[in-house]
């Protein structure tokens, strides 16, 4: 901080000079030596009041820079009159608002991560329990066809904490920023097909109806092994939305702005809370008995997104719910 010596010493040098022409303009010329004195002295009171008031802007400056680093809450940092210092004044203002901006978003990170690992902790612990539980079971039943009803459950869980693990993976993945997507042309209609195929055999066993309006020809431009992936997620949600006897439905529309994947199930539809939330990690919906993680529709949407395209999800005027991907041309 700057201190009220170091404004005496240049007064003092200043005044040692001021009077040493003074004096050796006196000695030639004593009137000329007067007017030197007198404007010495007026300019060096002058001087004086402008270094001191300048001195004293910057101890100020110094002081709000202070309180700034010792008391995260403290942004104000007054105006300066002058226009040296009230830029610099305005830019150290810039910097702190933006040091505060990246802390609190730091302070939002953690925070989810922490609620995320709760998330997870929980939605392995239920599997994990019912594991254990079955388990138990097998230990005291001799029934032959109870046991094997019981490992095929177990087989079940396993699978479901395997895809559970697999999402979060790629879900951190994504956040982290390792995942290169490729650029390349993509068939829809190939896209579609491949990204469906894996399910035709639950769907006939469901009896489920796939009714796809996705003319050859259309293209988009994207990583093809995760959009099917993302497609994928939506195509479970809409079998489990279905049910049984259900239908799904695959529509394509490619115009001059964008092209557009529809895909609508005739299940029940969202409740109008859940619609908000749907690609929320970890939501799993209002209603009771909703089934699923929370994963499958968060991972899709980070997907898509990523690759400059955009999804929605919305009730049906029909019935049953739809959902509408877009990629801008």
């Amino acid at each position: 901080m700057f201190r009220n010596r170091e404004i005496r010493k240049f007064a003092v040098v200043f005044a040692a000079i001021a009077i040493t022409f003074a004096a050796v303009g006196f000695v030639i010329q004593p009137a000329a030596g007067i007017l030197v004195f007198a404007s010495a002295a007026a300019f060096g009171t002058v001087f004086y009041v402008f270094t001191k008031a300048r001195y004293q802007s910057i101890a100020q400056l110094s002081e709000q820079i202070d309180l700034v680093l010792h008391n995260a809450d403290h942004l104000f940092i007054g105006e300066a009159s002058e226009g040296e210092l009230s830029i610099l004044q305005s830019e150290i203002t810039k910097m702190t608002l933006r040091i505060r901006e990246q802390n609190d978003a730091l302070k939002r990170e953690k925070k989810h991560l922490s609620e995320s690992m709760a998330d997870i902790a929980h939605q392995l612990r239920t599997p994990l329990t019912s594991v254990n539980l079955i388990l138990s079971l097998l230990e005291n039943n001799a029934d032959e066809k109870e046991r094997k009803a019981m490992i095929r459950e177990t087989k079940e869980l396993f699978v479901q904490m395997d895809w559970l693990l697999t999402s979060l993976l790629k879900l951190s993945r994504l956040d982290a920023g390792i995942v290169v997507f490729q650029r390349e042309k993509i068939d829809v209609h190939t896209l579609i097909s491949s990204a469906v195929h894996p399910f035709l055999i639950s769907m006939e066993l469901h009896n489920i109806a796939l009714q796809m309006d996705v003319p050859k020809g259309m293209f988009i431009q994207g990583d093809d092994r995760w959009l099917s992936e993302a497609i994928q997620n939506i195509f479970k949600n809409c079998m489990e939305s279905a049910g049984d006897d259900g239908k799904i439905t695959i529509a394509c529309e490619d115009n001059p702005l964008f092209t557009e994947i529809m895909i609508h199930d005739s299940g029940a539809g969202f409740a109008k809370e859940d619609l908000p939330c749907l690609f929320d990690r970890f939501y799993r919906g209002k209603r009771a008995g909703a089934t699923g993680y929370g994963i499958g529709l968060a991972l899709c949407k980070t997907i898509i997104a990523r690759q400059g395209g955009t999804i929605t999800a919305k009730n049906h005027p029909q019935g049953g719910a739809v959902f509408t991907i877009r990629f801008a041309k």
